[in-house]
């Protein structure tokens, strides 16, 4: 064996070994504590109007170690860790967590292209593309969303809560009941839709008016991407997979609320936006189609356009749909409900997982079952929707009989309804093994959504928003906080 090489692979062996300890024993609860007081810092001074002062708190942060670790465990941590870009790199033990920290820096980085995919739209079947960055492109993301996102937070529009920390779809549909709700409320809803709104921001935008390090962002934008083996550039857009996207995107809307209420002072028009899906009330129709001409201006300057086919004005009498709900005013009163498409997908949902049941467990199915039924239930929970639970309970029993009836085709209706229904807290016909038991959607009862105070910033009301995710009646998003 060569001697030379033999010590070189055990000083290898002892660098990673103590790469490995390093990142084990990072204090990481004090470097959250750093980065948080920089991101506040950074929310005062834009807030205050000091935009020199928050740059060089913005540098801070990207140079910042503390800040490093916590990009690199962001996407080591994140749900879809597993996918690698077009190096097809991995960081999965803890030196090459490590030695990523001591990579992460802007000095020379030039951006790999991205991986394109496409997957099917939940909605229409129609693909969407997503785009991979590679694990160091998306710590560099990860890296500059912490510097960018404060100031986001603090210059975004009042009635946007997509992609916001401790904002949901939630607070979007009981900020849209109030307006519509009130003495006299509008009559009339503008419906939004953009055409490919991520696919077509405007570069030459986004590099003018977004407050972050040009070169950095001209990478992330101008980074290209690998389809079938074939290299593409990209001229418009952000990718649909991108950490720091969502934060660009809703900074290229930033400002329409604005320009609204300026434009239509008591005309009853307010706008609730949840990232690129959104709702105008109105008085009149002829002020929706003002209205209409209005974003339509508006989004031309960021290389956006309407769907003229998508966009529609609609009475509340007549209802509309918005975030998988469904608004419409029954005399004095709007109520929120779960919308048909919403009710279409959960039973179509449950139908495919029984479907593919033929051969499991009771246990195994309903396993399978709960985390669907909780997590509908939990988003439509807010609404008047114990109607609708209840009518999906029933659908549910259905299959549920039909899936038993075909595993046991020689037996009787008794047989099968003692075999897998019991009596469990005085309902005899609960679906349960006594070790597993099936949730009924009417089991989750209705809580009434608390209003959102709009001005509270995340960075600068710590305490509101404590108070608030430890109140029941709200179920908080905190996606892009570190």
């Amino acid at each position: 064996m060569n001697v030379r090489s033999s010590n070189t692979h055990i000083s290898e062996d002892l660098t990673n070994r103590e790469l490995a300890r390093q990142w084990k024993n990072l204090p990481l609860d004090e470097a959250r504590s750093y980065v948080n007081r920089l991101q506040k810092r950074i929310a005062k001074a834009v807030k205050e109007g000091k935009y020199r002062l928050a740059k060089r708190l913005q540098y801070l942060v990207t140079h910042s170690f503390y800040a490093k670790v916590l990009a690199v465990k962001k996407v080591v941590e994140n749900t879809g860790q597993r996918t690698t870009g077009v190096d097809g790199v991995k960081w999965t033990l803890p030196h090459e967590k490590m030695k990523a920290v001591l990579s992460l820096t802007d000095k020379g980085y030039k951006a790999q292209p991205l991986a394109r995919i496409y997957i099917p739209k939940s909605n229409t079947g129609k693909m969407r593309p997503l785009s991979i960055p590679t694990y160091f492109d998306r710590a560099m993301q990860a890296l500059y969303a912490m510097a960018l996102q404060p100031w986001a937070e603090t210059t975004a529009d009042r009635t946007s809560f997509g992609f916001r920390i401790y904002r949901s779809a939630q607070d979007a549909a009981e900020y849209l009941l109030m307006c519509l709700n009130k003495e006299n409320s509008a009559q009339y809803i503008l419906e939004g839709d953009i055409k490919g709104c991520f696919d077509n921001i405007s570069h030459e935008w986004l590099l003018r008016e977004i407050p972050m390090d040009k070169r950095i962002l001209t990478e992330f934008l101008k980074s290209g991407f690998i389809h079938e083996g074939a290299y593409c550039d990209t001229h418009t857009g952000v990718p649909q997979g991108g950490i720091i996207s969502p934060i660009l995107a809703n900074m290229a809307l930033d400002g329409m609320e604005l320009l609204l209420k300026s434009r239509f002072k008591n005309k009853k028009v307010n706008l609730i936006r949840y990232a690129d899906d959104w709702v105008v009330t109105a008085k009149s129709k002829e002020i929706a189609e003002e209205v209409k001409s209005v974003i339509a201006e508006f989004l031309a300057e960021r290389g956006l356009s309407l769907s003229e086919e998508k966009t529609k004005i609609a009475q509340i009498e007549d209802g509309f749909d918005f975030l998988s709900w469904n608004f419409r005013k029954y005399k004095a009163k709007t109520f929120m409900k779960p919308s048909k498409k919403a009710i279409a997908t959960i039973i179509r949902s449950i139908s495919d997982i029984i479907r593919k049941a033929k051969s499991w467990t009771q246990g195994s199915l309903i396993n399978k079952l709960n985390p669907v039924i909780l997590g509908w239930t939990s988003y439509h929970k807010c609404g008047a929707a114990s109607e609708t639970f209840s009518k999906l309970d029933a659908v549910m029993w259905g299959m549920l009989w039909h899936w038993a009836k075909r595993r046991h085709p020689d037996k009787g209706n008794r047989w099968i309804a003692r075999r897998y229904w019991h009596s469990v807290n005085n309902s005899n016909w609960t679906f349960t093994t006594f070790r597993y038991t099936l949730k009924r959607f009417s089991d989750t009862k209705i809580r009434y959504h608390k209003l959102l105070q709009m001005e509270r910033n995340p960075y600068l009301d710590n305490s509101y928003f404590s108070d608030r995710l430890s109140d029941k009646r709200t179920r908080q998003s905190s996606i892009y906080s570190f």
